[in-house]
Order: C-alpha cells, then sequence, then structure tokens
C-alpha cells in the first residue's frame, strides 16, 4: 500500500484538491493535509463518492511537531508515502511598505515552512526506499518577479530554492524533486487572497487562465513521467523562454506594465 500513498497538501481547495482527485482517480491512496477540516472532509466525499481512497489530516504544516505527528500516525496506520506534493500557500500581492510583519510570516508559513516540514518528515523512508517523489507548487514569481507582490515573491524563490537545494541533495538516491509552475488558476485562492486579476502585469494577462482540475492532470502527468520542472501552460513556457534569453528586456516589460506606486504614477503623467 504505501507505494501507492501520496500525501497531499493544501489539499481542501483549488490545486491541492484536484489533484488529491486526480491521484485517487489514478489509484492512489491519499492523505489530504490543509487546516480546514471541513474542506478536506468534503474532498474526501468526493474522492469516496468516485469509488477512490482518502483520509484526512487536518493540521498547519507550517508547524513541524504537527507534521511529526501526522507522519508516526501514517506509519503506523498506512505506511509511508511515496508522493509528496506540496499545493499549500498564502499570498498577499503588495507592496513590501504595505504587507504587514503577519501577512509576510503567513506567506513564510505556507509554501515554504509547509513544504520544507513535509520534506523532512517523509525524506528519511524515501532515502532508504531509494524511491520516492516530491512535487512543488510554484509560481511564475519565482523566476520572473512582477511589482507590487514583494513578500509572496521572495517566498516563491524560497520555495524554488528548497526545490533546487533538494535536486542536488537527492543525486544518486533514487528520489526526485519537481517544481511545477502554473499561471493564474481559476480556484478560491485568488479570491481568498483578495488577489484580482488587474494586479497582474499587463504583459502577464496574455496567459490563459487554467483550471484546477487541469492542474491535477499535468501533476499527475509529473507524476508519471517527473521532471526537474514542469511550465503550464504553453504561453507561460514561452515565457520562461524570453526571459532565460533577454532576462533584460523582459524585466523591463515586467515593470513597464506592473503597478507603480501612486507618486511614481502621477510623476509621470506631469512629466508626460
Amino acid at each position: 500500500m504505501s507505494s501507492q500513498l501520496a500525501v497531499v497538501s493544501g489539499a481542501s481547495s483549488g490545486i491541492g484538491a484536484a489533484t488529491a482527485n486526480a491521484l485517487a482517480g489514478a489509484g492512489w491512496q491519499v492523505v489530504l493535509v490543509a487546516r480546514s477540516r471541513p474542506g478536506l472532509e468534503a474532498v474526501q466525499r468526493s474522492i469516496a463518492a468516485a469509488g477512490g481512497a482518502a483520509v484526512v489530516a487536518a493540521l498547519d504544516a507550517a508547524d513541524g511537531s504537527q507534521v511529526a505527528a501526522m507522519a508516526e500516525t501514517l506509519r503506523r496506520d498506512h505506511g509511508s508515502p511515496s508522493l509528496v506534493v506540496n499545493s499549500a500557500g498564502f499570498g498577499a500581492w503588495k507592496f513590501l511598505e504595505d504587507t504587514p510583519p503577519a501577512e509576510s510570516a503567513a506567506m513564510v508559513a505556507a509554501p515554504y515552512l509547509a513544504a520544507s516540514n513535509l520534506c523532512r518528515a517523509f525524506l528519511p523512508d524515501m532515502l532508504e526506499r531509494r524511491a520516492g517523489l516530491l512535487v512543488h507548487v510554484g509560481s511564475p514569481a519565482s523566476r520572473i518577479p512582477w511589482p507590487a507582490a514583494t513578500s509572496y515573491t521572495a517566498m516563491r524563490w524560497a520555495l524554488r530554492g528548497l526545490h533546487e537545494a533538494l535536486c542536488q541533495d537527492l543525486v544518486g538516491t533514487g528520489v526526485r524533486s519537481c517544481h511545477v509552475v502554473f499561471g493564474e488558476v481559476s480556484s478560491p485562492y485568488f479570491e481568498h487572497n483578495r488577489i484580482t486579476r488587474d494586479q497582474l502585469p499587463a504583459i502577464g494577462r496574455l496567459v490563459p487562465v487554467v483550471t484546477p482540475e487541469r492542474c491535477g492532470e499535468v501533476i499527475l502527468r509529473t507524476v508519471r513521467r517527473p521532471r526537474r520542472e514542469v511550465v503550464h501552460p504553453f504561453m507561460l513556457r514561452l515565457f520562461y523562454v524570453m526571459a532565460a534569453i533577454a532576462p533584460g528586456p523582459t524585466r523591463w516589460l515586467v515593470a513597464a506594465t506592473g503597478r507603480r506606486h501612486e507618486g511614481r504614477d502621477q510623476e509621470r503623467a506631469i512629466g508626460g
């Protein structure tokens, strides 16, 4: 059973819930991790209705002691997972001076601390088996920062840094780390975090919006054929290529079409 056991964080809604459903539909037993028990139980019911199996683990993954206790219980009752999907994340798109310390701390907690704690909890078992997969759901901001999302961007770089460091750590172990990046997703994430589409740089609005279900399909495909980094949709991959080939012009374009401080907007208007 443990060879088909997956832990999915952020599983109460959005990409995490869709990924859990996709994995369960493919025969995985899924451990649903998030803080919202009602949300997790709703996902568990949808998985059960489709003939799948899921276990609810309502906890704060940013709390290492809670994760350690969950891991111990999981090993005892179900075995150790061969897959961890880190999909938990909080995001407030604001200038740094407008971001309260509590919001910055919440963005450190998820995605970074939550992902770090879950990986740490199950890596020893994966290393012993010489098999396992860690999947981190990231953001384009980890490659192409845009204005007025300072703390959000910094923590997405931290998540990508965790992934890149793990890739180096895990060479020759049989365990792999994957970074999966999506553009805008039609999930409750944007509503929960009070993010609107006009907060994106205008150039970024060229990237089509994808559904959580499509994200779940992409992650399932990645589980079947792991790659170091997966970027979806295609238009977002083109932006990645542009940023790699012409980083300076890409930074200028994102800044020029993104949000600005009101004072700078006024200066531009006065100066023509």
